[in-house]
């Protein structure tokens, strides 16, 4: 049987990234984004196309998400943030009410959003995590980006189909 297959693009090239960084746990969320941005670089994205916002924490994200995806002006967006885990229930929503309203964002939108909100035990299994997970925010966000940008294409190509059809009826 053949069939189509879309082989993932790492290209970053002409991409737009939209980058909300947490302040609270700020040496490890600054970590997180310059692993980010080192491989948006590599990637082929101009530092000239990428815009960073801060925000106080982790459930503050979500709304600043919000308003860059508004604006049309964005390819991608990454989340940055750290919520380790403490004597109390506040991680649990934290965690939770963060990472449900950032994949909102995403599907409200259609934007892609890498979600690099680290959820970790301990300073230390953050502090282990940082190049990894800023490193694959940014590939996600770029293939992501492109397989969008893709499929965008195919569905408006099958639009003019239809109307072409329509006017042959």
């Amino acid at each position: 049987m053949e069939y189509g297959h879309y082989r993932p693009s790492p290209n970053g090239e002409g991409l737009r990234i939209g980058i909300v960084q947490a302040r609270f746990n700020q040496p490890v969320c600054d970590a997180l984004r310059e692993n980010c941005i080192a491989e948006l670089v590599n990637l082929g994205v101009e530092g000239e196309d990428v815009l960073l916002v801060t925000v106080p924490g982790a459930l503050e994200i979500p709304l600043a998400l919000q308003k860059m995806a508004e604006s049309g002006q964005f390819d991608a967006l990454i989340a940055l943030g750290t919520v380790i885990r403490g004597e109390t229930y506040h991680f649990e929503l934290v965690s939770n009410e963060s990472g449900a309203g950032i994949t909102r964002v995403g599907l409200d939108f259609g934007v892609p959003i890498a979600n690099g909100v680290l959820t970790t035990e301990t300073d230390e299994q953050a502090e282990a995590r940082v190049e990894e997970k800023g490193r694959d925010c940014a590939r996600a966000a770029v293939e992501m980006a492109n397989l969008v940008a893709t499929l965008e294409q195919l569905r408006d190509q099958g639009e003019e189909g239809d109307d072409e059809d329509e006017d042959e009826r």
